[in-house]
């Protein structure tokens, strides 16, 4: 673990520095950009292997940098957002938009720097996945070895948290695990914040491998309790 390329987004100099002071002490190599235009061009010089993006930024916001960014192919770089406790409607935006997860300011470093670890020990894990074969479900192919998730041969632009979902669920057909259980088991940290980015990413999975989406043919939820994947 450690040596990964982390892109820090903010206009605040004493996030900026703690939170780099944090992550550097951990090993990892941070570049900082201050606003919205600077970060996107230091994602297309530097590729990162995970931004922590401020929602309020100068010239242009987390938001709109997010949908840039997943609108424009970069679908499989993590995304954290920081956000305010005001800024509810805009973080679950944020999520709509393609963003893994946030953290709600203030925070504590070290969960932000542990949230880090988190995701960057799933991308690992994915990219160690090589003897792994496709699991097909009639259409429906996932392939851990590189990542893709097809329907009928059409490949499907899942995030890397999206994917991880997915696989997760389609490693355990018909089990049925509650929203606590997915942030543990994908998110990789324990639950103590708001469900709903559970709840989000399902929505957003649907979108893109179900036919019809609001009568789901693989993630179904069961209601009362959660979510399992129907082969």
């Amino acid at each position: 673990m450690g040596g990964e390329h982390i892109l820090v987004v903010d206009d605040e100099p004493s996030i900026v520095e703690v939170v780099g002071l944090y992550l550097q002490r951990e090993g990892y190599r941070v570049t900082v950009a201050r606003d919205g235009q600077a970060a996107l061009e230091a994602v297309r010089r530097e590729r990162p292997d995970l931004i922590v993006l401020d929602l309020m930024l100068p010239k242009m916001d987390g938001l709109e940098i997010t949908r840039r960014l997943r609108g424009h192919g970069d679908v499989t770089i993590p995304i954290r957002m920081l956000t305010a406790k005001r800024e509810e409607m805009d973080r679950i935006l944020g999520l709509e938009l393609g963003a893994d997860d946030y953290v709600v300011k203030p925070f504590s470093p070290m969960e932000l720097v542990s949230r880090v670890k988190a995701v960057l020990r799933r991308v690992t894990a994915g990219q160690t996945m090589g003897d792994q074969r496709a699991l097909t479900f009639g259409p429906l192919s996932v392939d851990p070895r590189n990542r893709s998730v097809t329907i009928s041969g059409h490949e499907r632009g899942l995030t890397a948290l999206e994917f991880d979902l997915l696989y997760f669920l389609v490693c355990h057909p018909r089990q049925v695990f509650t929203r606590t259980q997915l942030l543990d088991q994908v998110w990789g940290y324990e639950y103590f914040g708001d469900a709903s980015t559970v709840t989000v990413h399902v929505r957003r999975l649907r979108e893109k491998i179900e036919e019809n989406p609001s009568q789901p043919r693989w993630v179904q939820t069961v209601w009362g309790v959660g979510y399992r994947f129907e082969p």
